[in-house]
C-alpha cells in the first residue's frame, strides 16, 4: 500500500521521535511528510508506533492511503518523485 503520512507535533521531543519512527517505515519528503510502501503488518506497528508517541489532545497525524491508480495521478511541481518500492534480490 501507499501512504501518504503528514504530522503536526506540537513538543519538539515528541516531533523528533515520530520523525524518527517514520524514517524507519518510508522517504522523508517534505518538512512533515513521508511517503511509505508497506504491507498491512507494517502500516498496524507503524500505527501502533506513532498513536503511543503523540499527545492526542496536542498532536495530529494524518495517513493517507492511496491506490496504485491514485498514486500514478499524484502531482509533483519542482523536485522530487513519488516513492517506488525498493528492489531487493534475494539470492
Amino acid at each position: 500500500m501507499f501512504i501518504v503520512v503528514s504530522y503536526d507535533i506540537k513538543d519538539d521531543k515528541r516531533r523528533n521521535r515520530v520523525l524518527n519512527t517514520l524514517k524507519g517505515y518510508g522517504t522523508h519528503v517534505q518538512y512533515s511528510v513521508f511517503e511509505c510502501n508497506l504491507n498491512v503488518e507494517q502500516l498496524g506497528n507503524l500505527k501502533q508506533k506513532l498513536v503511543d508517541t503523540i499527545n492526542s489532545a496536542e498532536d495530529n497525524i494524518r495517513l493517507y492511503i492511496l491506490c496504485e491508480d491514485c498514486k500514478r495521478k499524484v502531482l509533483i511541481e519542482g523536485e522530487g518523485t513519488v516513492t517506488e518500492d525498493e528492489e531487493v534480490y534475494v539470492v
